[in-house]
């Protein structure tokens, strides 16, 4: 089947369709992309920008039902939910019911990709199509099934959480997987973006309840659906509804309170976890909570957070790790924002007796960054990377889908994409200054060293 999930993408496409959809859309950074937006008598809204160049259609739809909303006991509900979606559909309304493999070869015969995930905040679906009429109109009304009529068979979920289970198990292995879950819970605490899935929580997962934390999230009223293709105005708003069709068209109420806690808490003080591991190299994750997305702080910290670790060998975190002392082949740092405040991070490897002073100076190098920000040299370069690499950000069709969901499912300006540009040429020494201040505490950062040397 190619349905995408978090174990993987598997694709359909027959050879000279997947080269078309190889083909980029042909947009450049001063190019004005025009986002249309409207919504639906049912609630949903709808973004769409017009490629004509390419005959093809990708549509992304989002709904407020990814694993920040699991509960604690069941923590990968959601992402469990969504593996479940390509298992088999119900016999509804004059429609056959369909196991996983008809389902598969319906999705192989039209050429379509269609994909279910979850994420920290998004329950999502993809579609591909090309937009050949009789092709484009079979894909959406099997894709309009799927959304709307997944069969939860029993005997798949057991086959699928032992699958996932022995998937866990053997992460266990791997030190990259370890420190990742250590450090969430160290930055999250009782936050659902630091849950973590073990066998405990898939044993506590049911069918049942994989179908009422499905319905209860996935209706027409709260999807956000993004558009890019070549189809008009009039077509998107069509296939939207034929989308949702059947789906319950009814009245949102409020969606129900996060589990646990509503937002990430600042850390109180400094915490430094040590992972006794087997392991060559020794895997460093220092950090703490960040910022929202919707913070006027975003471009300053983005731009900064080039410098200071984000732009690879040009950032200062490789230079004085990494050039100047060998401790490193690589480290980074990033923001991580959404609806919640993410996590900012900075990551490296070493050798397992180079751990303790690797650390002392990424520490270093970031509480300088926060007091001093960056130079002026370093501002220009780092927006002379940024502002030159834009095109490669919106160069495809999916590309761009990804940027127009981001834009739906975070409520910025339609002009986000025209103004991006602007908006990081404008930043200064100061803003970055200012703005790490209020984002980072060096002094109260989690540490967490995993196979360093006793």
């Amino acid at each position: 089947m190619n349905i995408a999930t978090k174990n993987g993408a598997r694709s359909s496409l027959t050879p000279w369709v997947a080269g078309l959809f190889c083909l980029c859309l042909q947009a450049t950074a001063d190019a004005a992309i025009p986002i249309q937006q409207w919504t639906q008598a049912n609630g949903a809204q709808i973004y769409l920008v017009e490629s004509p160049a390419i005959a093809m259609l990708d549509v992304q739809i989002d709904f407020d039902a990814g694993t920040r909303r699991d509960p604690a006991a069941q923590a990968g509900l959601a992402s469990m939910t969504t593996t479940m979606l390509d298992k088999g559909l119900e016999a509804r309304n004059g429609e056959p019911a369909m196991d996983e493999n008809a389902l598969s070869e319906a999705w192989a015969d039209l050429g379509a990709q269609f994909g279910a995930s979850a994420t920290g905040e998004r329950l999502g679906f993809s579609l591909r199509s090309l937009t050949d009429p009789e092709l484009l109109d079979k894909a959406v009304a099997l894709a309009a099934r799927q959304i709307a009529e997944p069969s939860f068979p029993s005997t798949i979920w057991q086959r699928e959480r032992e699958r996932t289970v022995a998937s866990l198990k053997e992460s266990y292995t791997r030190p990259g997987s370890v420190i990742a879950r250590a450090y969430a819970k160290a930055v999250y605490g009782t936050h659902p973006y630091g849950y973590e899935v073990t066998e405990a929580t898939l044993a506590r997962i049911s069918v049942a309840d994989m179908r009422a934390f499905y319905s209860a999230g996935v209706v027409a009223c709260r999807a956000r659906v993004s558009m890019v293709g070549a189809v008009t105005r009039a077509q998107a708003d069509a296939i939207a509804t034929r989308l949702l069709s059947r789906l319950p068209q009814v009245a949102c109420a409020s969606l129900p309170p996060l589990p646990e806690v509503a937002e990430v808490a600042p850390l109180a003080q400094a915490e430094e976890k040590r992972i006794p591991f087997d392991s060559a190299q020794a895997h460093v994750l220092i950090g703490q909570p960040g910022f929202k997305r919707a913070d006027p702080d975003y471009f300053a910290l983005t731009v900064g957070n080039y410098t200071l670790g984000g732009g690879g060998f040009v950032s200062r975190l490789t230079r004085e790790v990494r050039e100047k002392r060998g401790l490193t082949y690589g480290v980074y740092s990033y923001f991580s924002p959404g609806l919640h405040a993410g996590s900012f991070t900075v990551g490296l490897q070493t050798r397992p007796d180079q751990a303790d002073q690797a650390v002392k100076l990424a520490r270093e190098v970031v509480k300088d960054f926060v007091v001093n920000g960056p130079t002026e040299a370093e501002l220009k370069a780092a927006k002379d990377n940024l502002i030159g690499g834009f095109a490669l950000r919106i160069d495809s069709n999916r590309k761009l889908l990804d940027n127009i969901a981001s834009i739906a499912w975070n409520k910025l300006p339609l002009d986000y994409l025209d103004t991006w540009t602007q908006q990081v040429d404008k930043v200064t020494v100061a803003d970055i200054k200012a703005a790490f201040a209020r984002k980072l505490q060096p002094e109260k950062m989690v540490t967490v060293i995993l196979g360093a040397a006793p």
